[in-house]
């Protein structure tokens, strides 16, 4: 059987499963108070999702994982395939400890951000060192033949990527549906450039997740039932960094997460202007609660950052292709 039927049968498998054992994971979730608690700093039109049940992320971690042993677990000696799945999930459970803390302390400091950041560059330390076999040095410039190999630096360049990326995901990360529904979309566009480059493993895995991510929108667009937390948000920033490392395609991702990238940079220009300059940017940060405080619904600025998801990653598979 051809390729295009494993990537239908993980996309299937996954979809199946998550909505299948999703609404028992819900009850669950609410019997236990296994819930969000909303800062005191959110906005007054976001309050009102305090008590929504939160770790949903864990689902599209785990159940794709399944998926794909059902489709694929001959792939799992592929070192590439492996390092992409290892960084999903090592990221989930800097989340999981993140979401755990919340729900025992019941609010929403979790973890200190500098021992996050421990974590996330300590994984990050492992897996370079662990699959450096597979991971290039370079940095390959769109459209050229020109390789910009950055020898030992490349170490920190890899660790800031998945870092910043890991983290941009989690700002993406506030309203129903958007943090998913962005991802879903950049994934697509990851999946494209696997199977250009024949990477096929990678691309059955990603195929698997996107049928978890689809799976998961069903309950998280508004109004949302469970919310993805840390667990989630922060696995789905590593994989798309390290999709991007094993395809030499660290331009393309710019583009591809550029919604992850936004967020991003805005939170650290409100940040950095604040805290030098006492003054704000921006009416708010992350970037989407902006368009809140200037009148938007919540139904209007979510499908307005899906379309323009969408016009990054037919930018970044441009790049990416090239």
């Amino acid at each position: 059987m051809g390729v295009n039927f494993y990537y239908v049968l993980g996309l299937l498998i996954s979809f199946g499963l998550l909505v299948t054992i999703m609404p028992t994971f819900i009850d669950a979730l609410k019997k236990h108070n296994i819930n969000q608690e909303v800062s005191q700093y959110a906005l007054e039109e976001f309050k009102a999702k305090d008590k929504t049940p939160i770790m949903g992320g864990l689902l599209f971690v785990v159940l794709p994982f399944i998926g794909f042993l059902v489709a694929d677990y001959t792939g799992l000696v592929n070192k590439k395939l492996l390092f992409v799945l290892l960084s999903y999930m090592l990221f989930c459970l800097v989340g999981f400890l993140d979401d755990y803390v919340i729900i025992i302390k019941k609010n929403n400091d979790g973890i200190s951000p500098i021992s996050k950041l421990i974590m996330e560059f300590v994984f990050t330390i492992i897996l370079y060192f662990v699959f450096k076999d597979v991971i290039h040095s370079y940095i390959a410039i769109p459209f050229t033949d020109i390789k910009v190999d950055l020898g030992f630096l490349y170490i920190p360049f890899m660790i800031l990527l998945f870092l910043a990326e890991a983290n941009a995901a989690n700002f993406t990360d506030g309203m129903d549906g958007l943090c998913s529904g962005v991802s879903a979309i950049g994934v697509i566009a990851l999946i494209v450039l696997c199977h250009v480059n024949k990477e096929y493993d990678i691309a059955i895995l990603l195929f698997c997740v996107l049928g978890g991510l689809l799976g998961y929108l069903r309950f998280n667009y508004h109004p949302a039932k469970i919310f993805m937390g840390d667990s989630g948000s922060l696995a789905l920033g590593a994989l798309f960094a390290s999709v991007a490392v094993v395809l030499d395609k660290e331009i393309a991702l710019l583009f591809i997460g550029g919604i992850f990238v936004i967020e991003m940079f805005c939170v650290v220009v409100q940040q950095v202007c604040v805290r030098l300059f006492h003054k704000r940017v921006f009416s708010y940060t992350p970037i989407h609660y902006a368009f809140v405080i200037k009148g938007y619904k919540e139904t209007q600025i979510v499908p307005c950052f899906y379309i323009l998801a969408a016009v990054f990653s037919i930018i970044g598979l441009l790049i990416g292709l090239h």
